[in-house]
Formats: C-alpha cells, structure tokens, sequence
C-alpha cells in the first residue's frame, strides 16, 4: 500500500545538538531563519518526547521541502537532523517515514505509539 503524499500537512526538521555543538546549531538556526519559510520551535535543552537529546525544531510547508533539505543536507555543519513529514501519525512519522542528514540517533518512539483500549 502506498502512503499518499497528499497526507503530508507540512514537515519537521529536528536539529540535535550537545554543548559542544551548541554553537554550530545557533549559526545554523539563524541561517534558516534568514533563508527559508519556516516557523522555529523553541530550544529543548534536554530531551524531550522521542527525541534523545538537546534540539530544536523547524517546521517547514510542502513547497518549502525541496528548497530547505538539500540546503540542509550541505550545511548542517555536522549536526544530525532529523526530517520527517506530518500526516497524522506521528509513530509512523518517525519511525517508518523519516530521514537522517548525518548521524541517525536512536529515537525513544514507545511514547508514540498508540494507547490500546
């Protein structure tokens, strides 16, 4: 069965970083802030949800993914960044549907997945 892409509201771009990238992942900030439609999420200084470490995160529209992901992919200044699309599903978002620019890190998704009744 193939996901329809026209389930894809918009999508996330996670941006990891520790103390010792701190730095590195503020430049980086500031340059999608200057460059690309996105709406910024707030700095997670610890981890929060799925996510094992420090982030934050960068939501971004359909017709923005073609422009932010390869600029990403060239200059994330070797951060890990994690992108994935939101259709609803946030377990099969990043689990099944997702994708890794640099180091893929291990992602805490039992807190994703749905209650049984």
């Amino acid at each position: 069965m193939m996901l329809e892409t026209r389930k894809i509201r918009d999508y996330h771009a996670h941006v990891y970083y520790d103390a010792g990238s701190r730095k590195k992942a503020d430049r980086l900030r500031r340059a999608i802030e200057k460059t690309f439609r996105v709406e910024m999420g707030r700095w997670r200084e610890e981890p929060v949800g799925p996510h094992p470490q420090s982030m934050y995160q960068v939501k971004f529209g359909r017709g923005e993914f073609s422009k932010i992901v390869p600029w990403l992919m060239l200059n994330r200044a070797g951060l890990s960044i994690l992108v994935h699309p939101n259709t609803g599903d946030a377990f099969e978002d990043h689990a099944t549907n997702r994708l890794w620019l640099g180091k893929p890190l291990r992602l805490r998704l039992a807190c994703l997945r749905p209650r049984r009744a």
